[in-house]
């Protein structure tokens, strides 16, 4: 159980990561900021992501489908998916049905087209929709996955309630998300990395000037290690275990449901 000093901590960071959103001057919400910009920046992404994460990102995505296919999930849902990167390595897996979910029609676009490419159109479908309000029924999915995209989430506990619901009773949650190196001189180069070069990098090669700004300022401000678990904890999930990767730039978090 939760101390109250620790639940005090734990709201003033889920406040600051509420408040974070990649247009400060704009007047929509939070989650209406982030369909806008990851439509509009859903052609460079791909790519730029790779520079960006220098290509390591691909090994920790790995890790996460060993994960879920040690599971044998009938089926499986991808949170945040993007233009599909994870849902098609999830195709590896023994899944029947993949159902990728993201706010973006910009992404889903382009994530359709690399699906239909591969010709894994009849096995992953890719749905338009609110994370935090998942339109599939109580116990739907044997698995679901997360990658770097709950700090999107204009509510982070009540897009791990939506969550919580969906999955099965014995299912997997496997969430893959930036965090804060903690030791030195990691901790250093990646503030200096994330505050200087990314911002810069995504000036440079994309369509939206806010938009990596903002995603280097969600990771700087966003729970992580024990402080995720304990949200996840406080939510349900049961057997919450974070696995921190390449010195902890990012983290692998797993759980499950009772």
């Amino acid at each position: 159980m939760l101390s109250y000093n620790n639940s005090l901590s734990l709201l003033k960071i889920l406040k600051m990561s509420k408040n974070i959103t990649p247009y400060k001057d704009s007047q929509l919400g939070k989650k209406e900021q982030v369909e806008q910009m990851f439509d509009t920046i859903s052609s460079d992404y791909d790519g730029l992501n790779r520079v960006i994460s220098f290509g390591i990102d691909k090994s920790w995505k790995k890790k996460v489908l060993k994960m879920v296919a040690s599971k044998k999930p009938a089926n499986i849902l991808d949170i945040a998916t993007g233009t599909g990167d994870m849902a098609i390595l999830l195709a590896q897996t023994t899944a029947q049905k993949i159902v990728g979910l993201d706010i973006s029609a910009g992404m889903l676009d382009v994530g359709r087209k690399k699906i239909e490419a591969k010709n894994l159109s009849s096995k992953i479908e890719m749905v338009h929709a609110d994370s935090e309000n998942i339109p599939f029924g109580d116990n739907s999915f044997d698995a679901i996955t997360v990658g770097y995209g709950i700090r999107n989430f204009e509510t982070l506990e009540k897009g791990l309630a939506e969550i919580y619901r969906v999955l099965k009773p014995g299912g997997t949650l496997v969430i893959l998300e930036t965090s804060n190196p903690t030791k030195t001189p990691y901790k250093q180069f990646y503030t200096f990395y994330t505050k200087n070069i990314l911002p810069l990098i995504g000036r440079m090669f994309s369509k939206d000037q806010s938009a990596y700004g903002y995603l280097s300022e969600s990771a700087n401000g966003f729970p992580y290690g024990e402080a995720l678990n304990n949200i996840l904890r406080k939510i349900g999930f049961i057997d919450v275990a974070d696995q921190p990767q390449t010195f902890g730039v990012a983290t692998i978090y797993s759980a499950s449901k009772k």
